[in-house]
């Protein structure tokens, strides 16, 4: 049926992915995802969550969410700039602007919908963008899609960001220049040497963007990896997301109050998509209080994070240098990571392979991601079996 030209290019390039042990499969849960997950009725511990906080199943969450449905319904019915802002969306961005310690935020559909539309409503063809060589996926098309030269810089290498920056501003070719970086870099748990790169920005006059997505709510007491840095007044764009911490779904930018005024009239994604669903603003406005209210649970992440570091490397594997509660266990070979995080799987650990193009070739990795939500005697019965698994597999 259909094109043979289509069907000739996805049955090749199929079978290429899965012969090449690049192929993912999606597994669908039925249940919450919480700590322990359901997968074709099979119990399993679940290390692959961005459920950082174990929110997404907090009661206050889910009753913010039903009062907020039986209140505003289920859609918001419209664009935010033709009447689909309702009243809780106003108070979603002021609670994010005090969270994050700037004048005001804007709130998005997805964190890739910031990326894609934050960029390219201020930079464009005559611009430049400095980007840090591992930048998130939504980065890298938030730039492309402005039209901006993008200029990548060795992956937190200041010296290698000021010696590009120097030559850009030199070059006379930009009228503006700006430095991109994630907070924190998803696949391999470091953070950003912000100071750093605020010095560089500041010297060579860059706009500053920091994609927080994996600091939000674990770096800086919960407020974030600019926050943590005490850099909240040196930075321009601060972009999160309420999907992973915060436990819900959509994202943010904040900024100056000019800075979101512009975004209101100029991002794509905030003009032509509908809004955040009621129960979603009034999650993350909930999440946020439980976050201002104590920092118990990112302290539980924190020290969850350690021990399974710990564990994993005392046992041999190779942990790399995360920084954060963000856990890689590097294989390098693609078959072999497939096959590890199967075996991981059949014994009771939910820990999925990441393999290119989320990192490069050669590089694969199974992410381990402990959350507030996991208890000791979980985390325990993972290290066994990874334990086990490992010297089945000569990982370890």
């Amino acid at each position: 049926m259909g094109s043979k030209a289509l069907n000739k290019f996805l049955t090749e390039n199929l079978n290429d992915l899965k012969s090449k042990g690049l192929y993912n499969v999606i597994n669908s849960l039925e249940g919450a995802n919480g700590a322990i997950i359901k997968i074709a009725g099979r119990e399993l511990i679940n290390l692959s969550s961005n459920n950082y906080l174990g929110l997404a199943t907090h009661p206050r969450m889910m009753e913010a969410a039903i009062k907020a449905t039986k209140e505003f319904g289920v859609g918001a019915g419209a664009v935010r700039t033709i009447n689909g802002t309702l009243k809780i969306h106003d108070e979603l961005e002021k609670r994010i602007a005090e969270f994050k310690h700037t004048e005001a935020a804007i709130a998005f559909q997805s964190g890739f919908n910031c990326n894609a539309g934050a960029i390219q409503a201020v930079m464009n063809k005559n611009d430049g963008i400095l980007s840090d060589e591992l930048n998130h996926a939504s980065i890298i098309d938030g730039c492309r899609l402005s039209g901006a030269k993008i200029i990548r810089y060795k992956h937190n290498d200041m010296e290698d960001l000021r010696a590009k920056a120097k030559e850009a501003r030199e070059s006379g070719l930009y009228n503006k220049l700006m430095v991109i970086t994630d907070g924190v870099f998803s696949m391999d748990g470091d953070v950003v040497n912000l100071p750093g790169l605020v010095k560089v920005a500041e010297e060579f006059d860059l706009i500053t963007y920091v994609d927080d997505a994996h600091g939000s709510g674990v770096m800086g007491m919960g407020a974030g990896t600019v926050k943590h840095f005490g850099l909240s007044d040196k930075i321009d764009f601060q972009i999160g997301t309420l999907s992973k911490a915060i436990g819900v779904v959509g994202g943010y930018v904040a900024g100056s109050q000019d800075l979101i005024d512009w975004l209101k009239v100029r991002a794509r994604p905030f003009l032509f998509s509908t809004s955040l669903t009621p129960s979603a603003a009034a999650a993350c406005i909930e999440a946020i209080n439980i976050m201002t209210e104590s920092t118990e649970l990112v302290d539980k992440v924190w020290e969850n994070g350690r021990y399974l570091k710990e564990n994993l490397k005392r046992l041999g594997f190779n942990i790399g240098h995360s920084e954060t509660p963000i856990t890689p266990c590097i294989i390098g070979d693609e078959k072999l990571t497939q096959e590890f995080s199967k075996k991981l799987i059949e014994e009771g650990v939910y820990a999925k392979s990441i393999v290119f193009p989320t990192v490069p070739l050669g590089t694969g990795r199974v992410r381990n991601m402990p959350t507030a939500a996991h208890t000791k005697e979980m985390l325990d019965n993972a290290i066994a079996i990874y334990e086990k698994v490992g010297r089945e597999l000569g990982v370890i």
